[in-house]
Order: structure tokens, then C-alpha cells, then sequence
């Protein structure tokens, strides 16, 4: 598990469905006046150089940020999206990529409050030197599954849980959905945004089944995929769970990933459906 370094990854396809739609959700819990809570479980390094040689390695970056960095045509709905990898690059030129973390900095607002988790010594030491000084930004070297047990329930009654595991482990996705279910029962008020990949069909089909079975109701599954099935080697495509969701929000989501479906390849498909409905 600690041997995952998303620097390999960062600004992919993937990062771009989980960033734009986590923006979105950011903007419209701090649309309301009372102060709420994000919690990052796999919360990474923060920021990644993209002329990393790991970056370099596979410039997976280049099927995913930097086919829209250029864009004069991007739709409204990823502009804070946009904004948050803009003000990482103010020459203009696409060097670093914001992790969840940096983007969802940019939400809060006094009275907010963003814990971050990481396993990794080295990345969580990373991740601690770029919120130093941020007295509204906690880092904990803790097990992701850990700090749900440790955070949930907050004290704000408002906020947002990203779960985003490295999926570098057999049985992840069983794992996910028994955290889901863990942290639901502490914290049902709360939004949930879980990532995960798009495995091999029964993998998947299990997965739903086991969220499902949870009986954690108001779920939307959003899927984005870029590349054929056939693709061999190669992550084919990305999903994300919506648990309790903001109003409204279903119908803002699809547009997301419509629009990113064509605009990152030719033949992207995309799903969205209520897999569990109110």
C-alpha cells in the first residue's frame, strides 16, 4: 500500500472527474452560511510537479489536465474547477497540478474546518509542510478507514468526507464499502464522495451490491470512461458514489461528465444513475 505514489498519476482523466465534481460540491456546501467540515482520508501530497520525472514517466496528464488547459470553450460548471490548477500556474503555463486538498482549501472560509489523512511518512511530511501555517487545516499520519473512526461525527453538523483510496490492494472495494458503512452510522448527515476505478464488471457489480446492501440510502453513481473496454493494462474509466448529495446536484453532475466524456477522448461514455435512491 505505501509503495502507491500518485505522482505517477497525477492530473489524469481520473483526477479531472474527482476534482471538478469535488469542486462543485464544495462551492454549493459553502453557498450556505453555516460553517462545515472536510475530511480527506487519502489525502496524498497536496501538490504535484508535473515535470517530475514519475509525472514524466507515462504523462498521463496529458490525456487528462492538459486537454483542457487550453480551452477557450470550457463550460461555466468547471470553472472552480479551472481556477483551483490556474492558481497553482500564474505564468500561464501547466506545471503543477492541485491535489484534493489545495482544492478544497480554496472553500473554506473562516469557521470552516479541513482534516487531512495520510499513511505515507514522506508524503504526509510533504502534505504537513504545505499547510504549516493553516490553522484551519489539520494533518494526521493515520490509515484513512482510521481517521473515519477517529473524525465522525464532527462537531460542525455540515461537511464533506472524501474517500479516495489508491486502490493498490486486493479487496479494496469490499473495504470501501464496510468504511462506508462505518461512517454513515457515526455521521449520517454528511456527504460522502467515494472514488473508485472501474474494475472488471463482477468486480463491479459486487461493489454495488455491497453498497447497497450497507442500507445507507440517497446515492448517485456517476461513471466516466474515457477508453474502451478492451483497453488492456490501462485504467479504463473511473466512477464516484454521491452520498447525500446536495439539490439538485444529480442534474449538475451529469453536465460534468457529459461534457468531459467528449472532451478528453473520442469515444468516452459516461453513466449516471440514482444507485440508491431517498
Amino acid at each position: 500500500m505505501l509503495a502507491y505514489r500518485h505522482q505517477f498519476h497525477a492530473g489524469n482523466f481520473a483526477d479531472v472527474f474527482k476534482h471538478a465534481l469535488l469542486a462543485r460540491l464544495l462551492g454549493a456546501i459553502a453557498a450556505k452560511d453555516k460553517p462545515f467540515f472536510y475530511l480527506d482520508t487519502h489525502a496524498g501530497i497536496g501538490r504535484y510537479d508535473l515535470s517530475h520525472p514519475w509525472a514524466r514517466k507515462n504523462a498521463e496528464f496529458r490525456g487528462g489536465i492538459e486537454r483542457l488547459w487550453g480551452r477557450s470553450d470550457l463550460p461555466p460548471l468547471l470553472a472552480p474547477y479551472m481556477e483551483a490548477v490556474r492558481a497553482e500556474n500564474p505564468d500561464g503555463q501547466l506545471r503543477f497540478y492541485p491535489g484534493s486538498p489545495l482544492i478544497a482549501r480554496r472553500f473554506l472560509r473562516p469557521g470552516d474546518r479541513m482534516v487531512l489523512s495520510e499513511l505515507n511518512k514522506t508524503d504526509v511530511a510533504e502534505l504537513g509542510g504545505l499547510f504549516a501555517r493553516d490553522r484551519q487545516v489539520t494533518v494526521h499520519l493515520m490509515d484513512g478507514y482510521q481517521a473515519l473512526k477517529a473524525q465522525l461525527p464532527p462537531q460542525e453538523r455540515r461537511g464533506l468526507v472524501l474517500v479516495d483510496s489508491s486502490f493498490d490492494r486486493a479487496g479494496e472495494l469490499r473495504r470501501v464499502a464496510d468504511a462506508l458503512a462505518l461512517a454513515y452510522e457515526r455521521w449520517a448527515s454528511g456527504i460522502y464522495a467515494i472514488w473508485y476505478p472501474l474494475l472488471e464488471p463482477a468486480a463491479i457489480r459486487g461493489f454495488e451490491r455491497d453498497v447497497v446492501a450497507t442500507g445507507v440510502r440517497k446515492i448517485l453513481q456517476l461513471e466516466l470512461s474515457p477508453y474502451p473496454d478492451s483497453r488492456a493494462g490501462t485504467l479504463r474509466g473511473c466512477g464516484m458514489l454521491l452520498v447525500n448529495p446536495p439539490y439538485r446536484f444529480d442534474a449538475e453532475a451529469r453536465a460534468v461528465i457529459a461534457w468531459l466524456a467528449t472532451a478528453l477522448t473520442a469515444d468516452g461514455a459516461h453513466r449516471s444513475r440514482w444507485l440508491v435512491p431517498e
